[in-house]
């Protein structure tokens, strides 16, 4: 079963990171405009983002295996509409569908394993491998991105998911239990999700056109401002409704806000850094997608290390100190690429920081998920992993469109540096939240 479930949350986080390094071919090929071609990278992780709060809550209450199998089909036939796209707005709408898809699947996943398996050292043991291929499947995409453009073809991207995707749907009704966290008068929050789903969705949206327009654009601007009022909208909503799709009890649970923001620190801090050296590695140093590639193995490597590492750390040291110990990893990773970078060494200069940043990924992102998991109950396993899977997608998109503007403005110096001050402020966030009182 986790095996199962790990696989698809590998290939669904896989699949925001390995089409950056096929961009450049998609472009030829289908003859897309600069402008359209963020959209094949921006509307996956719009869709994903926005609806993954609203997908946890229906696995809770629907069936978790139910939900997951039905976004594990939206999200093959979706792949293999990308792979056979032969226009860009077509593939930009099968990038939206399939973002749709991987929305359901990875909350739905997590808490089908966090219900399967009781608390103690066989769920911490999940969590290390279901963090490991989470970590690892955004960071191999830089790798596997360039070696199947380069030698198939852009299309495969996105067909290697179809053959994973049938066999998932076909193995999770004799693998994975059904679970749910229905009741009488439990049903779904149709104004709360409605609202927090559009908010979610235009925050990605805001800052996408950030990426794209520059941090002043009237549509970025307008747009954050509109997910900031149906935010607060979503709140009075909440406060009212008879049963809420994040009851206050949920936000207020110990551990889980420092889990959340920790998840969005690293996404936040290692995309937008990994992105720059994309662009450094392929753009200034013109190195082919396939040996730009080849340079992030050492990082994928050290990702899946550091996350079967990370159970024994937060045991250790517990998960707070091991958040904390994993971001301010990351923020010497990033100064260590900034040195790599701005000193126009050669390519390999970067593998020591790739390798400390992957394992210190791993052990923030083991520490932030056990964490966040094990603040609620059983009944909102669903909502709590769709937080933190939104707080990652919502991290990343912040981080690039903050920070690879600022690159574009002021250099990718300031970037790095920017990246790296995210990882040391969420490190000394998770540090403080350990140590307050309970």
């Amino acid at each position: 079963m986790v095996a199962l479930l790990c696989t698809a949350q590998f290939i669904v986080v896989l699949d925001a990171t390995i089409v950056a390094i096929a961009l450049p071919a998609m472009q030829r090929s289908l003859h897309m405009a600069t402008a359209d071609l963020q959209w094949v990278l921006s509307a996956y992780t719009l869709a994903f983002a926005g609806f993954l709060v609203l997908a946890g809550r229906l696995a809770d209450l629907h069936g978790r295996r139910r939900v997951f199998m039905a976004g594990m089909v939206l999200f093959t036939v979706a792949s293999l509409a990308c792979g056979l796209s032969r226009s860009g707005p077509v593939l930009i709408a099968a990038r939206t569908i399939q973002g749709l898809g991987a929305a359901a699947v990875a909350p739905a996943a997590l808490a089908a394993i966090t219900a399967a398996i009781p608390d103690g050292p066989a769920r911490r043991r999940a969590l290390g491998v279901w963090t490991a291929a989470a970590a690892g499947g955004g960071a191999a995409g830089w790798l596997l991105g360039g070696v199947l453009t380069e030698q198939a073809g852009w299309p495969w991207v996105f067909l290697v998911n179809v053959p994973i995707g049938v066999a998932a749907v076909a193995l999770a009704p004799l693998l994975v239990p059904e679970t749910t966290a229905g009741g009488p008068g439990r049903r779904l929050d149709v104004a709360g999700a409605a609202t927090v789903t559009l908010s979610l969705a235009l925050l990605v949206y805001g800052l996408t056109r950030a990426q794209v327009d520059g941090l002043a654009a009237p549509a970025a601007i307008g747009a954050v401002a509109a997910a900031l009022a149906l935010l607060a909208v979503f709140v009075r909503i909440e406060a009212r409704a008879p049963d809420p799709l994040l009851p206050a009890a949920l936000l207020r649970a110990d551990g889980l806000a420092g889990a959340n923001v920790a998840a969005a620190a690293v996404t936040g801090s290692t995309s937008p850094a990994m992105l720059l050296c994309v662009l450094e590695l392929q753009g200034a140093r013109g190195l082919s997608p396939l040996h730009a590639g080849a340079l992030f193995a050492p990082f994928n490597l050290a990702v899946i290390s550091g996350s079967l590492l990370g159970p024994r750390v937060a045991r250790a040291v517990g998960p707070g100190v091991a958040m904390a110990a994993g971001l301010a990893g990351v923020g010497a990773g990033v100064l260590g690429l900034l040195a790599a970078a701005g000193a126009h060494a050669a390519p390999a200069w970067f593998l020591p920081a790739f390798a400390g940043m992957g394992v210190s990924l791993g052990c923030a992102s083991v520490a932030s998920t056990a964490a966040g998991t094990a603040a609620v109950g059983a009944a909102c396993e669903g909502v709590a992993s769709a937080l933190l899977n939104t707080a990652a997608q919502v991290g990343a998109a912040l981080g690039i469109g903050v920070l690879v503007s600022l690159a574009a403005a002021a250099g990718q110096g300031v970037a790095f540096v920017g990246a790296a001050v995210v990882a040391l402020a969420g490190a000394a966030t998770a540090l403080r939240a350990s140590q307050a009182p309970s």
